[in-house]
């Protein structure tokens, strides 16, 4: 059954699981920001220029602004691409950044789930040294106010 489409019922959002291609600026931000280590080919004219390891340190939106890949660190403005690529090669995720004769392709080299995890642990383990630490201190308090002066 098909509805006649109107001009005042809005297209529904669009749906992407593993594969498609993103347009939207804000889309492209959420989805990027969640990488960590990557593996990255830069490619012009469909040549590779470089590749290398590093960490996504920062995803922007700055018209302003330069994507930088240097030190093993990235910092990717989405203003530099103009959209992104996303899809699967033997079951490995990619993400390619697409400006024209330029292709940036990131292949996550860690997993959010554990990242997520072990950021709980750190965030746990921190929480009990700060909570160890204040009560010795109160303790080391509660024994000095009872030495005679």
């Amino acid at each position: 059954m098909s509805y006649p489409h109107s001009s005042d019922v809005p297209l529904p959002a669009p749906c992407l699981v593993d594969q498609g291609v993103i347009v939207s600026k804000a889309d492209m931000l959420r989805l990027l920001r969640g990488l960590g280590r990557v593996r990255y080919i830069h490619e012009q004219d469909e040549q590779a220029t470089s590749q290398g390891e590093g960490y996504v340190v920062e995803i922007f939106s700055d018209p302003q602004q330069a994507t930088l890949v240097a030190n093993c660190s990235l910092y990717i403005n989405v203003y530099s691409f103009d959209y992104l690529e996303m899809g699967q090669s033997e079951q490995t995720p990619y993400f390619d950044l697409v400006q024209v004769h330029r292709r940036l392709r990131l292949i996550p080299l860690s997993n959010p789930l554990q990242e997520q995890a072990s950021r709980h642990i750190n965030a746990a383990a921190l929480e009990a040294m700060v909570t160890e630490a204040l009560s010795a201190s109160w303790d080391a308090c509660l024994d000095d106010d009872g030495l005679p002066s």
